[in-house]
C-alpha cells in the first residue's frame, strides 16, 4: 500500500513572513512609530497562526444557533455562539483594533496602523471583522453625532480595549424591500413621551446580533417619504435584566460563507431608541458609518488574499508532481507571482485610502485630499472585493482537488470572499455612488491629481521598466477619463451602462501607480522583485474594457 498522504499547508507568525508588509511599513512611517508598530504587528502575526486560528475554526464549525423559546414556552429568541466566538471579540479588544483609531496615539497614521493590525486579524476572525467594522462605525457615528451621555458611555465602550467593557454595534439598515435604497425604509418612529422613540418595523438582515447595541435608520411619523425623511438612531438590545428589548427574532440567515457570524430576521416591537444627531438628514448622517465599513471591507478583501496566497505557497514547496515540487514548475510559480501583484496592487490602494481617512480624521487633510477620500471610499472597496474572489478562485485552483474539499478549510476562502462584493453595496451600487460624487462633489479632478502626481514623481527615474509602466498606466487613465467624458457629453444612460469598466479601470491605474512608485523606492533599496509585480499588475490589470455604444442593445441581450 502506498504510504504516501499530501501534506497540509501550515501557517507562520503572519507578520514575520509578510516581507511586503514590513517593507510598506518601513517606507512609509515616521522613524518614531515604527519600532513600536512593528513589536504590536508581531505579537498579533503570531497570534494570527496561534490562538486566533485556533478559536477561528472552533466558531466556524460550532455556527450559532437561534432558540425561539425557553422549555416552558417562554419567547426569548436567543442566539448561542460558541466560547470561542466571545474569544475573538477579546483579541479584538485587547489588540485595540477599533480603540487604537480613536485613541489616536499615533496622530494622522493611527488608521493606517489600525488598517494593518486588522489585515492581520481578519483572515483568523471567522469574520468578527464584520462586527468590528459595524462598531468602529457606530463609533464615528456617535463621535460626531452622539450628544447624549448615553451614546457618549456607548462610545466609551466601542472604543474599550477592555474585554469586560467593550461593546460591539450592529448596522441594520436592509429591509424587505432591499439593502442599498434605504430610501424605501418602513421602520417607523414614534416619540415614546420621554424624549426618546419606539421603532416599529422589520429588519431583514442584521448582521451581529449578538451586539449590545445598533445602528439604524427610521423614519419619524409624519416626516416624508424617500431618504431625506429618514433620521438615525441608536438602540441597545437588551433591557436592564439582560432581555431582548422589544425585538423578536425570526430566524437566522442560512448563508452561502460567515457561518460563525449571527445574522439574523428580526422585527422591532416597540424598541426603545435615541436620536442621533436631531431629526432628519440620517443617511448623511449614517454615511460617516458606510465611509468606516467600505474601507475595513476592503482592507478585509486584501488580507483573505494574502491569507490564500501564504497557503498556496506553502503547499507549493511541499506538494510534488511529475518529478519536482509546484514551486519549480515555472508556471505555477507565474501563476503564483501574479496572483502576488494583484494582491500587491490592492494593498497599496487600501493603505493609501486609510492614510487619507486619518489625515481627515485628525483635520490635517487638504481640501483635494477629503474629495480623493470621497472618490476612493467606495473605489477601493467594489475594486479590492472583485480582485478578492478571482484571486482566491485561482488559489483553490493551486490545490486542485484538495481545494474543493470542505474539511482542508480552502472553500471556506472563497465563500467568505464572496461576501464582500455584496456587503456595504454591491460593485454597481458603488459604481454609482462613485458617479454621484463626481457630479454633486466634483471628486474627480482630485483623482486626476493624485495620479498625475505619482506618475511626476517618477519621470527623472533611470529604469527603463519605470518609464515603460508609468507611460502605458498614464494611458490607460487618461483613456478612461476621456470615455467617461464622451459619455457624459452623449447620454447619462449610455454613461451609466459603461460605469463599472470605467470605475473599475480608474481603480485599477491608480493602484497600478501607487504599486510602481512603492517599487521604484523597492528597486533602489535592493529589491527588484516589487518592479517586476507592477509591471504584471499594470500588464494584467490596465486591460481595455468593451465601450458599449448602443443601449437599447445591452437590455434586449440582458433581458432575452
Amino acid at each position: 500500500m502506498d504510504p504516501f498522504f499530501q501534506e497540509a499547508p501550515q501557517l507562520g507568525n503572519q507578520f514575520e513572513t509578510d516581507t511586503f508588509l514590513q517593507q510598506v511599513m518601513t517606507r512609509f512611517l515616521p522613524e518614531p512609530l515604527r519600532d513600536a508598530a512593528f513589536r504590536e504587528c508581531a505579537a498579533l502575526g503570531e497570534r494570527a497562526a496561534g490562538d486566533l486560528l485556533t478559536w477561528a475554526r472552533q466558531a466556524e464549525t460550532h455556527p450559532p444557533r437561534h432558540v425561539p423559546y425557553d422549555p416552558w414556552g417562554r419567547r426569548i429568541d436567543d442566539i448561542e455562539t460558541h466560547a470561542a466566538w466571545d474569544r475573538l471579540k477579546d483579541a479584538a479588544a485587547e489588540s485595540g483594533i477599533v480603540a487604537c483609531a480613536y485613541e489616536r496615539k499615533q496622530g494622522a497614521w493611527s488608521r493606517w496602523l489600525q488598517a494593518c493590525k486588522l489585515y492581520l486579524y481578519h483572515p483568523s476572525s471567522a469574520i468578527f471583522s464584520c462586527p468590528l467594522a459595524m462598531t468602529d462605525g457606530a463609533a464615528r457615528a456617535l463621535e460626531l453625532y452622539g450628544d447624549e451621555p448615553e451614546m457618549q458611555a456607548a462610545y466609551a465602550h466601542l472604543t474599550s480595549r477592555d474585554p469586560s467593557l467593550f461593546w460591539t454595534s450592529g448596522q441594520w439598515m436592509t429591509e424587505r424591500r432591499g439593502g442599498s435604497d434605504v430610501g424605501g425604509t418602513q421602520t417607523v418612529a414614534r416619540p415614546d413621551g420621554n424624549g426618546g422613540y419606539r421603532l416599529y418595523g422589520t429588519k431583514w438582515f442584521t448582521s451581529a446580533t449578538t451586539s449590545e447595541m445598533a445602528m439604524t435608520l427610521a423614519r419619524i411619523e409624519g416626516d416624508p417619504s424617500g431618504s431625506k425623511g429618514l433620521s438615525l438612531f441608536f438602540l441597545k438590545l437588551r433591557d436592564d435584566q439582560g432581555r431582548l428589548d422589544h425585538i423578536e427574532v425570526h430566524r437566522l440567515k442560512d448563508k452561502l460563507g460567515t457561518k460563525a457570524l449571527p445574522t439574523a430576521e428580526l422585527t422591532l416591537n416597540g424598541t426603545p431608541a435615541r436620536l442621533v444627531g436631531g431629526r432628519g438628514s440620517g443617511v448623511r448622517k449614517i454615511a460617516s458609518l458606510f465611509n468606516i465599513t467600505r474601507i475595513y471591507n476592503a482592507v478585509c478583501a486584501v488580507s483573505g488574499m494574502r491569507r490564500a496566497l501564504v497557503l498556496a505557497k506553502d503547499y507549493a514547496g511541499k506538494r510534488h508532481a511529475f518529478g519536482k515540487r509546484l514551486a519549480d514548475h515555472p508556471l505555477h510559480a507565474m501563476t503564483l507571482a501574479k496572483l502576488e501583484s494583484e494582491f500587491r496592487g490592492c494593498l497599496m490602494l487600501v493603505l493609501r485610502t486609510a492614510r487619507l481617512l486619518g489625515k481627515v480624521e485628525c483635520g490635517e487633510a487638504n481640501e483635494s485630499e477629503e474629495r480623493l477620500l470621497r472618490l476612493l471610499t467606495p473605489i477601493v472597496k467594489l475594486f479590492t472585493a472583485k480582485i478578492g474572489i478571482a484571486v482566491t478562485s485561482e488559489v483553490l485552483e493551486c490545490f486542485g482537488g484538495a481545494g474543493y474539499v470542505e474539511d482542508t478549510g480552502l472553500p471556506q476562502l472563497l465563500r467568505d470572499a464572496q461576501v464582500l462584493a455584496i456587503w456595504e453595496g454591491t460593485t454597481n451600487v458603488l459604481c454609482l455612488d462613485v458617479w454621484r460624487s463626481i457630479e454633486r462633489e466634483q471628486t474627480l479632478p482630485a483623482l486626476c491629481e493624485a495620479f498625475n502626481s505619482c506618475a511626476q514623481g517618477l519621470n527623472n527615474n533611470p529604469s527603463a521598466d519605470v518609464t515603460h509602466t508609468k507611460e502605458k498606466l498614464q494611458s490607460r487613465f487618461e483613456s478612461y477619463l476621456a470615455l467617461y467624458q464622451q459619455a457624459r457629453a452623449q447620454d447619462p444612460a449610455l454613461l451609466e451602462a459603461n460605469l463599472r469598466g470605467i470605475v473599475l479601470n480608474w481603480a485599477r491605474c491608480y493602484s497600478g501607480i501607487l504599486l510602481l512608485e512603492h517599487a521604484a523606492w523597492a528597486n533602489d533599496n535592493g529589491d527588484g522583485s516589487s518592479l517586476l509585480a507592477a509591471r504584471w499588475f499594470a500588464e494584467t490589470q490596465c486591460t481595455t474594457a468593451p465601450f458599449c455604444q448602443d443601449t437599447v442593445a445591452v437590455h434586449q441581450l440582458a433581458e432575452n
